[in-house]
């Protein structure tokens, strides 16, 4: 399975980076990446260098699995759970990026304007490709269970967190005001009905009840 979950990130990668990138040039004249903001005292920098490092733990998991560096022998069953949460994680990650067309961005240029996306699978979740990423990092792990994978999930999941809460939601905050404020208080943040954002709207009134 090591092979396997080898040529399915591989896969991922070009078809959501390489691939992605392509297609928002041809549409919009740039590839949408922003880069790291900040310096290593800010959260969101430290939050770009974990998503880098999670990118690259987890293809280092199974490549190393694969040369027998590392042992990886998942029990058949995880295994095709983690295939399927693999499969069903990277398909959904490109449609959120379908999902948000020339809005689209990986990083934040402070300076820059792009449309607030709420329809779709946005309607219920804010950030559903971090959502849809996590899950198919989960079942990565399943696939080959190293503490590669483990430490790719972490890293995931902690780069998520900063670059959310740290960068992008400030930036909305400030970019979109009270429109952003009204459907944060709405839209759960990883999950539906989760992560409602508390904070006041631009005039000052409480915009989320939990």
């Amino acid at each position: 399975m090591s092979t396997v979950a080898l040529v399915l990130y591989v896969v991922a990668l070009v078809v959501l980076f390489g691939v992605r990138s392509w297609v928002q040039h041809r549409r919009t004249g740039t590839t949408g990446f922003r880069g790291i903001s900040g310096t290593p005292a800010d959260a969101g920098w430290w939050g770009g260098v974990l998503f880098v490092a999670a990118i690259v733990l987890g293809l280092a998991g199974p490549l190393l699995a694969v040369t027998g560096t590392v042992a990886a022998d998942p029990h058949p069953v995880l295994a095709a759970v983690g295939l399927l949460l693999a499969l069903v994680g990277f398909a959904a990650t490109l449609a959120g990026q379908a999902g948000m067309g020339a809005s689209w961005r990986i990083g934040v240029d402070d300076a820059e304007r792009t449309d607030l996306v709420t329809t779709g699978v946005f309607g219920y979740v804010r950030n559903p490709i971090f959502t849809a990423m996590a899950v198919a990092q989960v079942g990565m792990l399943l696939l080959v269970p190293t503490w590669l994978s483990v430490a790719a999930l972490l890293a995931l999941i902690v780069a998520v967190e900063l670059q959310v809460r740290a960068v992008e939601e400030p930036y909305l905050r400030l970019v979109h005001g009270q429109a952003y404020a009204a459907y944060a208080a709405r839209t759960g943040r990883f999950l539906p009905g989760i992560g409602l954002d508390r904070h006041q709207s631009p005039a000052g009134t409480p915009v989320a009840s939990r």
